[in-house]
């Protein structure tokens, strides 16, 4: 017999005893049901992450100090955990006086209270004008806004106020919604992207109330969460503002919260009007991007960032640039400050915005002189008197 038809006798033996094999499986596995296996036990999903990808609880072993690290709370009532109100009470009027120390017989300095357009808080804010106004609609304003998830208008901001004042403009500095100093309601209400951008512009509707200033010629200026709603104060279909200038700002939650960690995460999962990480609330956070919006801008920006910045980092703020560069051009103007010397926190976040705290004198480096030179130049250019702009008709009065 040829070695061929061997090799075939051989493959035909093999494919029947194969073919038995798995015939006896079968019949075994008819006979006996399959042993049931015992699934451990997980919490049930959320509707929220239902249908999400890699949603469901983990089956395996658990670290549970690793758990605990990484536990994100969706619950408003565990917002503001550890939280001293009563000193940062304390904290917020010792501030206030040293602001009226250092104001004192250099510009007109009050503290006010207004009630937000949303209807359901007062939002106190520092107003600070010349000592000598020009007469009607004499003066323009700017509203500047502060930076931090939770922080406050701090007296660092003190030789940037005096030289807006010097050069003519009333000054509106709010404390919107989730500022600190003003207890635990206040603190609680913060709604980032969302209610507090109404704080902020219902500023407006005060400045309108005084005489000397002219509502045709506003700007807004906010650093890092500041910047983030000046951006959205002209990212909409109206806006009252000629001008805006965010300094390092926050412009996309999403990629934020996914290079910080829970500690950060927490502060966004637990307001009342979130309630979720981005994986659970996408379009949410979306709605709270003000890189999704760019194409709502309509009104000269100016944004300013560092490469060095360890807050906002450059990963993030160059997405705006870019947009706004290659989106908006003949309305934006922006400026990527190369590794300028670092402010006193967050590495380049501060670069602009260095002040010596005791003297609250500016420790200018080159980097800040020229980005508040461009700030002023910017503004100046833009809010003029009407009559004073080229090619304007005289106003009538």
């Amino acid at each position: 017999m040829s070695n061929r038809r061997i090799a075939s006798h051989t493959l035909v033996a093999s494919f029947a005893a194969v073919a038995t094999l798995v015939a006896q499986g079968t019949q075994s596995q008819q006979a006996a049901p399959p042993p049931q296996i015992q699934q451990p036990a997980s919490q049930p999903q959320t509707p929220a992450a239902q249908g999400q990808r890699g949603s469901g609880g983990w089956q395996g072993p658990m670290d549970e100090a690793r758990a605990r690290q990484l536990y994100v709370s969706n619950d408003h009532a565990d917002h503001g955990r550890g939280v001293n109100f009563d000193r940062q009470i304390e904290q917020k009027a010792e501030e206030d006086k040293r602001w009226a120390d250092v104001t004192a017989g250099v510009v007109d300095y009050q503290k006010v209270t207004y009630r937000s357009s949303v209807g359901d808080l007062d939002i106190p804010a520092y107003v600070f004008q010349p000592l000598k106004k020009r007469g009607a609609a004499g003066h323009p304003a700017l509203v500047l806004v502060h930076g931090g998830v939770h922080s406050n208008w701090a007296i660092t901001y003190w030789p940037f106020v005096r030289e807006a004042v010097e050069r003519g403009y009333v000054v509106v500095a709010p404390e919107y919604r989730g500022s600190t100093g003003y207890g635990e309601m206040h603190y609680m209400e913060i709604d980032y992207g969302g209610y507090e951008i109404e704080d902020v512009m219902t500023a407006v509707d005060y400045l309108k109330t005084l005489p000397h200033v002219d509502a045709n010629r506003l700007g807004i200026m906010g650093w890092s969460h500041g910047g983030y709603i000046a951006l959205f104060s002209v990212f909409r279909d109206t806006t009252p503002f000629k001008a805006a200038v965010a300094m390092v700002p926050v412009t996309n939650l999403i990629h934020r919260l996914s290079f910080s960690g829970p500690g950060y995460q927490r502060n966004f999962a637990t307001q009342k009007r979130i309630g979720g990480l981005p994986f659970e609330k996408r379009e949410e956070y979306i709605q709270r991007s003000p890189l999704f919006h760019v194409d709502k801008l309509k009104t000269p920006v100016l944004v300013h960032v560092a490469t060095n910045d360890t807050d906002v980092y450059y990963y993030e703020d160059q997405q705006i640039v870019d947009a706004l560069r290659s989106r908006k051009p003949t309305l934006a103007e922006t400026k990527v400050y190369v590794d300028p010397p670092v402010g006193r926190s967050s590495g380049g976040h501060t670069f602009n915005r260095r002040v010596n705290p005791e003297t609250l004198e500016r420790e200018d480096s080159p980097e800040q002189i020229d980005s508040w030179n461009r700030v002023w130049t910017f503004f100046e250019k833009r809010l003029k008197p009407a009559a004073a702009r080229p090619g304007a008709k005289p106003v009538q009065r």
